[in-house]
């Protein structure tokens, strides 16, 4: 740290709050896994408490353990798909030209943020990864010097703000996918495509308002003059040059190093993409999980050109997504206690939690119960799949019986889901890794976002919630 920085005067305004708020949750907040590992406890002990034998709680968690692996591994690729396609050599390029275009540490930092939500719309693990890159590109510029802290919290604002309103929203996209939904949650929502869900005009002008405040906060909370800490004065190297490949040895090798077969792959994905979007209703297309990742995985091997190319880059992405492999059985674990463990009268805790939702009745008061119960959730349960399936067995039940539209209850969720990953580290860490900082960094930052996102989601899940009308499911098979 240079000298200039150490003796820099206080910070002021939101910039000053978001440090004091930084030092604070830093110093609190354990290992993502940590909590994941509590919630196990505290849902098998209100089990416990709700009457359930031990054999019944322990024959839950273990049978439900592997419930969520094909979702696991969903959610995974989402991560890896992003990570691939964002490294790319073309977008790379884009990368570049972009960190050019702000002429300011204040629009530096609002320019990251506001393509990190647009981004984050199509895909959140790209999102990541892509404005972790441009943060770094702009702070390697010369002729700006931009707060590197807050750079990283503004490439982060994808995930904190909008992310679970996008594309990539694993609740919606499991409401879409039939064959992802557990039993117990498909024989209680039936099928929600996209149309239902991420594509209403609730749902968009819900996204754009959090998108413009988002914005406007990271824009005014920017550190300027002596009180900015560059990316050189907090020792971070900034060299993002990716070693090429080593040149081919053998014969064998002759293929990896080729353009034919991903381009012969590329042709194929198109061309079934366009078959699916000729003989299927597009939402049913577009909302299809497993058809989203097949599209963005083959466009990551295109955009890096050889398989070798595309192999590295699947190299470097596998660590970010370890913390979804090891927490994700959890979840599971955890939902099956949830929905299985009989108590007293063979009622679950599922069953009694929908009740006491439903006793709230509905309109507004549900909307905003729902939301205020999903933000405390995700400080435990950091994770938009995972969570819901802990979670929607009885709040989709609750809002059947109160009549709330299922479409708009999953983006009550998404939009209230999202405001804990900006005050929990978990899904920091992917862009931790890119720009080479600890959680300390950025959370004062975000947790400050959090502070004005809040209010913001509670008065628009409530007054948009009263603009739609209840729509039964349609439950497959019958």
């Amino acid at each position: 740290m240079t000298t200039s920085d150490t003796q820099a005067p206080p910070e002021k305004g939101l910039a000053r709050a978001a440090q004091a708020l930084a030092r604070a949750t830093e110093k609190w907040f354990p290992d993502a896994y940590i909590f994941a590992l509590v919630g196990v406890i505290v849902v098998a002990v209100a089990a416990f408490a709700n009457g359930s034998s031990p054999q019944n709680v322990v024959d839950a968690f273990g049978n439900g353990f592997w419930d969520l692996t094909a979702f696991t591994l969903q959610m995974a690729m989402v991560v890896l798909t992003g990570y691939v396609v964002a490294t790319s050599p073309p977008v790379a390029r884009l990368i570049t030209r972009l960190a050019l275009m702000p002429n300011s540490p204040s629009s530096a930092v609002s320019f990251v943020a506001l393509l990190s939500c647009s981004v984050s719309f199509l895909n959140w693990g790209l999102s990541l990864v892509f404005s972790g890159l441009l943060a770094r590109a702009i702070a390697r510029r010369d002729d700006l010097r931009v707060d590197y802290r807050a750079l990283g919290a503004a490439a982060f604002m994808g995930l904190g703000a909008v992310w679970a309103l996008g594309m990539s929203s694993s609740a919606a996209q499991l409401q879409a996918t039939a064959a992802s939904l557990p039993p117990t949650l498909l024989s209680v929502t039936g099928v929600l495509d996209f149309g239902k869900t991420i594509f209403t005009w609730q749902s968009l002008l819900t996204c754009l308002i959090i998108t413009v405040i988002t914005v406007v906060i990271a824009h005014l909370s920017a550190p300027k003059g002596a009180a900015i800490k560059t990316a050189e004065s907090m020792e971070v190297d900034l060299d993002d040059t990716i070693k090429a490949p080593a040149p081919r040895t053998r014969p064998g090798e002759w293929l990896e190093y080729s353009r034919i077969l991903p381009l012969l792959a590329g042709a194929m994905t198109l061309g079934w993409l366009v078959s699916q979007l000729l003989t299927l209703p597009v939402l049913s297309v577009v909302s299809s999980l497993n058809g989203y990742l097949l599209v963005f995985l083959m466009l990551g091997l295109v955009l890096h050109g050889t398989p070798r190319r595309f192999l590295d880059a699947v190299t470097r992405a596998v660590p970010a997504t370890a913390g979804i492999l090891v927490q994700f059985p959890l979840y599971a674990s955890m939902a099956a206690i949830l929905t299985k463990a009989e108590g007293r009268g063979g009622v679950t805790i599922s069953e009694h939690l929908a009740n006491f939702f439903t006793d709230i009745g509905s309109g507004g008061g549900f909307a905003v119960v729902i939301a205020v119960y999903t933000v405390i959730l995700g400080l435990f349960v950091p994770s938009g799949g995972g969570k819901w399936l802990v979670e929607a067995p009885y709040v989709m039940q609750s809002a059947t019986d109160v009549q709330m539209n299922l479409g708009w209850t999953v983006q009550i969720y998404n939009v209230a889901e999202a405001l804990p990953n900006l005050s929990n580290p978990f899904f920091m860490l992917p862009l931790l890794a890119v720009l080479g900082l600890r959680a300390r960094d950025l959370i004062g930052f975000t947790f400050l976002q959090f502070i004005f996102h809040f209010p913001v989601v509670l008065l628009l899940v409530w007054l948009l919630g009263m603009t739609f009308e209840f729509v039964p499911p349609v439950i497959p098979g019958q």
